[in-house]
């Protein structure tokens, strides 16, 4: 699920990692609030007991990178949160992503062929709960091109800022998504951590766009630093 936010460019620019550049869509920025499940887990290949299944909420932005072959369009994290401590710090070591541990909760209520029903996920944090939640309607369908959808779903790259002005750049491979139609999008994430200040201003607001994918295997590789 990505409820989809344009926020001022000036807002993200101290966000940017070295080598890369904001990524608009229609001449504007976005952020894209993100829920989602991991199935099936496995770091370096191996499968930790536990933590093969779980949620995850993210904050993103979209940026590129001109490479020998062209724009390599990718992701920046500006927060995630997830409940297994160990990927938490799997992520941190490997890809220097910023990961937290917070205790999490999901709610999927959903005919996965016709694509009627609703996600939910939510977490706490200091006392207070947050979560984020959306209904779809409608059979899983391909993205249009070129299209809002496709921009934020159609991305092969990440990227992270490291120490002393460098960057972090790693691939990820995953299969051209389908998605479901969206509405009805809920959240209360204006407080919760990482989401606060300006973006969180942007946050309370009602997102521009919302869809549901049904989801791919996606396999992320060890990144290299640019």
């Amino acid at each position: 699920m990505l409820l989809n936010y344009q926020v001022e460019p000036a807002l993200l620019a101290p966000l940017v990692p070295a080598g890369t550049e904001l990524d608009p869509w229609d001449g504007a920025a976005l952020v894209s609030l993100v829920g989602f499940e991991f199935l099936r887990t496995r770091v370096l290949g191996v499968a930790l007991p536990g933590h093969g299944a779980f949620p995850e909420v993210n904050l993103r932005f979209y940026v590129r990178r001109r490479a020998p072959e062209g724009w390599r369009h990718g992701v920046v994290f500006i927060q995630e949160l997830v409940a297994r401590p160990a990927i938490c710090l799997a992520a941190r070591l490997l890809y220097q992503e910023p990961y937290r541990t917070v205790p999490m909760w999901q709610r999927v209520a959903l005919d996965r062929q016709d694509g009627v029903g609703c996600l939910a996920y939510g977490w706490t944090w200091r006392g207070a709960a947050f979560r984020i939640s959306a209904t779809v309607s409608g059979s899983p369908r391909s993205v249009a091109r070129p299209s809002e959808t496709a921009f934020v779903t159609e991305r092969y790259w990440g990227y992270t800022r490291l120490r002393h002005g460098r960057s972090r750049e790693y691939r990820v491979d995953h299969p051209p998504w389908q998605v479901w139609p969206a509405c009805e999008a809920r959240h209360q994430v204006e407080r919760a951590p990482g989401f606060g200040g300006p973006l969180g201003v942007v946050l309370a607001g009602e997102p521009g766009s919302v869809c549901a994918v049904p989801g791919s295997a996606v396999t992320m590789y060890r990144g290299v630093a640019i």
